[in-house]
Order: C-alpha cells, then sequence, then structure tokens
C-alpha cells in the first residue's frame, strides 16, 4: 500500500514558513507571562503554583525555561506545534472527506475505486492537502507562533484536533474508549491550555452532521458526546470557583453592555474575515467600533442565513456530494471556534489574529475543495493554488520579521492603523526604550492627540521627559533587542 504523504508535506511547508520567526524578540505580554513571570521560571516554581489557570500552557514554559535553549528554545517549540497541528489539520479533513463521501473504509487505509467497492491504494488527499497547506502557510497565522505568548491558542489546538480525531476514529470502527475516554482526556488537557476549547462538544456535533453515512440524531449524537459534555460543565463549575476567573469575569462586564456588545462582536468577525481575505494588508492592533445598527442587524441576518443555508445543506434529505460538504461546514466552523472570543463575555481587545487559528480551517477547506474539484478547468485552479501557495508561505516569512523586535512591530501596526492611540503609545515606550527619545515623544504626543484620555501615554510622555522611563539598571538587549 502506497504511502501517504500529505501529513508530512503539510507539516514540512508549515515549519519552513516559519523559519523566519527565529528572527522574533519577546514582545508585549511576553515579558509579564513568560519572561518575569515567577510561576514559571522553573518546574519547581510552576509546581509550587498549582492549581492555576492553563496549568499545561504554563508548564510548557516553565519546560522552555528549565531547558536552558533560551528564547530560540521558546520558538522552537512554537513552530514544532504550527507543524504539529497541519499533520493534523491534514489528518482531520481527509477523515472528513471519507465521511462526508459516505466512505466505509478508514481513513489511511485505502480510497474506493470506481465500482464494486473494491479499493485503490491509499494515496495523498488533494482537497486536504491544500487545506493543510492553507491553514499552515496564511500569514495570519504568525502571532500564534511567533509571539511567545501565542502558544496558548497553538498548544490548545493541537490538544483540541487530537481530540476530534480521537473521536471520529472511535466513531467510525465502533471503539467507545476512543470516544469516551481518549478525546474526553485530550478535551480536558486543551482546556488546560486555553479556555477556547469549551466549545469542543458542539464541535463534534457539527462533525457528526456532516457524516453522510447515517441520518443525523441528536439523540445518538448526543450520547457520544455526552462525557465531554459532563467535561465542559465540570470546568465551568471550576473556572467558575477560580478567583482569577472570576476577576476577569467581573472586569469584563464592566466593558460594554449586551447589545453594544453583540454589535461590536459582529464588527470583529466582518474584521477577522477579511484578515483572511487580505493576507498582504493584516494589522496587528485594530480599533474597532460598533457598526450603525441598520448594519449590524444587516450583518447579523446574513450570519444567520448562512447558518441556516449550512445545516439545511448538510442534513438534506438526500444530503450533499461530499464536496459541498466543505462548503456547508465553512461558516458554522468559523463562527463556532471564534464564539469563546468575546461573545459570552466582552474583552478589552475584540479581534486579533489568534482567534483565526483553528477558526481558519473551515474556509481554508472549503476554498481547497474548490481548487482541487474535478472539472475542465482544474489545471488551472491547480496553477492558482499552487501561485496562492507561494504567495502565502512568502507573506507569511515576511510578516514573521515584523515581529523581531519591539519598535518593528508598533512602527507597522501604527502604519496600517494610523488612527490607533494605542499602536503610537506603545511605540512610544518601546522607542524610549532603545534610547530613541525625541522620536518616543513624538509618537506618545501623537498617541495623546488621538485619544486625549489616554492615560498611559500621558504618563509615559511625563516619565520620558523626566528621564524616569527606562530604569537605569535594565539590561540594553532587553530595551531594544534589534539594536
Amino acid at each position: 500500500m502506497r504511502r501517504d504523504p500529505g501529513p508530512w508535506l503539510a507539516m514540512g511547508a508549515a515549519i519552513l514558513a516559519h523559519a523566519t520567526a527565529f528572527a522574533g524578540t519577546f514582545q508585549f505580554d511576553d515579558w509579564k507571562v513568560v519572561v518575569d513571570e515567577r510561576r514559571v521560571s522553573s518546574l519547581g516554581a510552576w509546581w509550587s503554583s498549582m492549581p492555576g489557570i492553563r496549568p499545561l500552557l504554563k508548564l510548557s514554559f516553565a519546560l522552555n525555561h528549565a531547558s536552558g535553549w533560551g528564547l530560540a528554545g521558546f520558538h522552537a517549540v512554537n513552530v514544532a506545534l504550527h507543524g504539529l497541528n497541519a499533520l493534523l489539520v491534514y489528518r482531520l479533513l481527509r477523515r472528513l472527506r471519507w465521511r462526508a463521501d459516505g466512505c466505509e473504509a478508514r481513513p489511511g487505509e485505502a480510497w474506493p475505486a470506481g465500482g464494486g467497492g473494491d479499493l485503490a491504494p491509499a494515496g495523498p488527499d488533494p482537497a486536504a492537502l491544500l487545506g493543510a497547506l492553507l491553514f499552515a502557510l496564511h500569514p495570519v497565522q504568525t502571532e500564534a507562533v511567533v509571539y511567545v505568548s501565542g502558544r496558548s491558542s497553538s498548544l490548545a489546538a493541537a490538544l483540541a484536533l487530537a481530540s476530534m480525531l480521537a473521536w471520529l476514529a472511535g466513531r467510525d470502527r465502533g471503539q467507545r474508549w476512543l470516544t469516551h475516554a481518549v478525546s474526553p482526556l485530550l478535551m480536558a488537557c486543551s482546556l488546560g491550555a486555553k479556555e477556547t476549547a469549551v466549545v469542543l462538544p458542539a464541535a463534534l456535533l457539527l462533525l457528526e452532521a456532516a457524516d453522510r453515512r447515517r441520518p443525523f440524531s441528536w439523540r445518538a449524537a448526543l450520547s457520544a458526546t455526552a462525557v465531554h459534555w459532563a467535561l465542559l460543565a465540570a470546568g465551568l463549575a471550576l473556572f467558575a470557583a477560580a478567583p482569577s476567573y472570576r476577576h476577569m469575569a467581573e472586569h469584563a462586564l464592566t466593558l460594554r453592555g449586551p447589545l453594544e456588545n453583540a454589535a461590536v462582536q459582529l464588527s470583529a468577525v466582518a474584521w477577522l474575515a477579511g484578515q483572511l481575505l487580505r493576507p498582504d494588508a493584516l494589522v496587528a492592533d485594530p480599533v474597532l467600533a460598533p457598526p450603525w445598527p441598520v448594519a449590524a442587524l444587516a450583518m447579523a441576518t446574513v450570519v444567520a442565513l448562512g447558518l441556516a443555508w449550512s445545516w439545511r445543506a448538510l442534513r438534506g434529505s438526500a444530503g450533499p456530494p461530499g464536496r459541498e460538504v466543505a462548503a456547508a461546514l465553512a461558516l458554522p466552523w468559523f463562527l463556532l471556534w471564534l464564539a469563546p472570543s468575546g461573545w459570552w463575555l466582552p474583552r478589552p481587545e475584540p479581534a486579533n489574529d489568534r482567534q483565526l487559528y483553528l477558526a481558519l480551517v473551515g474556509p481554508a477547506w472549503w476554498a481547497a475543495s474548490w481548487l482541487a474539484s474535478a472539472g475542465p478547468r482544474r489545471r488551472w485552479r491547480l496553477v492558482l493554488a499552487a501561485l496562492l501557495l507561494a504567495g502565502l508561505g512568502a507573506l507569511t516569512a515576511g510578516r514573521n520579521l515584523v515581529y523581531r523586535d519591539e519598535v518593528t512591530f508598533w512602527v507597522n501596526v501604527a502604519r496600517r492603523a494610523p488612527g490607533n492611540p494605542r499602536a503610537y503609545g506603545n511605540l512610544g515606550f518601546a522607542l524610549a526604550r532603545c534610547g530613541r527619545g525625541a522620536e518616543a515623544e513624538a509618537a506618545l504626543s501623537e498617541a495623546i492627540a488621538l485619544d486625549p484620555g489616554y492615560l498611559r501615554a500621558g504618563v509615559n510622555l511625563r516619565l520620558l521627559r523626566e528621564g524616569l522611563l527606562v530604569s537605569p539598571g535594565e539590561p540594553a538587549e532587553r530595551r531594544c533587542p534589534a539594536r
């Protein structure tokens, strides 16, 4: 039986495109949660701090510190995680294709031949491979890979993908230990890296709805995911009992009212979709405002109609052709994995690229299914796919370099979001730490001009003028690693 090189191609492409990640330095929240965080400074410190939130993420940081490999070690783990996720996405999409096409054989063993139920040698699935490559190479993933703190997204995604694969394999093979033990255990581990895994039980229901081999049954689907729902309830109870989460929830409720937050989240979804469509114009720190009520209503109506069509396409009486399942899954998958980002509790930052990490899988598979579909123009579509992948890979390699130091990062944000006061405020702070006082003062002054109530920028400007913004004992390489 011919081996399938698809997973290794996806993994290799992900790692190659992010080779420039090693030029990056610690950024922004990295100082607080990685470099200066005592609880991850060693394995002993991590253990003594438990129980605590995101224990597996903190353990990974503690292991990095213990390795002695320094910043390069942190980047190596992040890049390796992204490569692993590209492999897992390929496996997931390949299995979904089998289920959508109504195949009974196990993925990875053989593909059905043209007739008679015979089996042909296994080989790469073009649509799954293209989908995995789009996931791996899109520059919107840079924030989760190069930004060291972004590991929360990629680590949680790896465990969530493994949980979904274990559950699908258990359903396909009738092995309850996979669906009721291994998959929930992996979900628990994903929750231990980041809270986005709370949507995993709903994601499993969505994947079950895309299985054309049997009629969808809510009773059967809920029974097959019962342990996941019980685990989710236990996780939510633990979150509610944790003082850190209670404090964050209390603070979140003071940010926006429910209606205003819903409108802001609609803007966030539209902006995030734009990030996928314009990979050449990414903005790491956008300024989002609620849309006008009519626009918000129109956006909500479009989303509702899209979801209604998706469900009807997935569970129509005859069922859609297998390649159309990707189109039907794209929108609900995208919205589902964005749901934890602020729909339930308002967030200070309604949108950032990390939220797209797993959400990208659905749209990527939709685009890949069209590019790889059979037809008279397939050759031209494959040429387009090759050009698209090459372009995305080049953009990713360049996007990684935006993270080479804090000045470069905030210059990029300020240029692409010139109305963002926080971009100029953080740029001024970074310039001051590099000893570029005149430029720092100009940036901080611009931040105050954009937002006269921006207290932090005002305080930093005063400290800058008094010569107190940078501690005299702070190492120069920490203040400005690029110099």
